[in-house]
């Protein structure tokens, strides 16, 4: 009996991990330049631009914290606008002004889209002094950075809901923005950073969201976008 056991556990274990395998996220690369995108690719490109996790208390199967996470890129910017003026109808001016309104805050900021549920709703508003999580911008070159704002989303609205799917009414909404530097001039999430993320921890327990690189642009001088808008 403990040998069939055993073997069930094994058994289990081992469709875990190739389930894993098989889910495993894609890869991302931080670089700019113009993007070929419809408003029809715009749920792929989220797709490969959010992360999820959830935090499970075993001894009492409750789910402390679920979180999902779209980290805001040059590339996911490109696609939402290109989206979002399909959806709008903008003329082509509109679409040139908004994207490179859009485009520029990829450079002052990373930028996340923060949907989060918890077993106590108060303990799980970002913003409240109180809460039970602290959220930071971590890489695994030893980066760990504080956000330089949290806005939180109080009633998401239809743009909210159409363009970031997962915010629902049970789910807290923020908008988190972490600096591009630090005090003393070091980038944020290191040029020779093979991935970064965000880690939420707190009394009941720590979770992290990653992002792994292709390549790692983000140090590179960033480029004017006008040419490439007026397409």
């Amino acid at each position: 009996m403990r040998c069939l056991g055993q073997s069930f556990f094994v058994g289990i274990t081992l469709a875990l991990a190739i389930g894993l395998t098989a889910c495993a996220e894609p890869q991302v690369n931080l670089a700019t330049g113009p993007r070929e995108y419809t408003a029809s690719d715009y749920l792929q490109v989220l797709d490969r631009w959010t992360r999820k996790k959830s935090l499970i208390q075993v001894s009492e199967l409750d789910d402390v914290l679920s979180v999902t996470a779209t980290f805001e890129s040059w590339d996911f910017r490109w696609a939402y606008v290109i989206r979002y003026a399909s959806d709008y109808r903008l003329t082509v001016e509109q679409r040139r002004t908004l994207l490179e309104r859009t485009l520029a805050e990829a450079h002052d900021g990373h930028r996340f889209y923060v949907a989060l549920y918890g077993n106590n709703v108060r303990w799980t508003d970002l913003t409240r002094a109180d809460s039970s999580w602290i959220v930071r911008l971590i890489d695994d070159d030893g980066n760990e950075t504080a956000p330089s704002s949290i806005e939180l989303i109080a009633r998401p609205g239809p743009l909210e809901r159409r363009y970031f799917p997962y915010s629902t009414v049970w789910r807290h909404a923020f908008r988190v923005r972490f600096p591009t530097t630090t005090p003393d001039g070091r980038a944020t999430v290191s040029p020779k950073a093979k991935w970064f993320g965000l880690r939420f921890a707190g009394a009941e327990g720590h979770q992290e969201l990653r992002w792994e690189l292709e390549g790692n642009d983000a140090a590179a001088p960033q480029r004017r976008t006008a040419e490439m808008i007026s397409r």
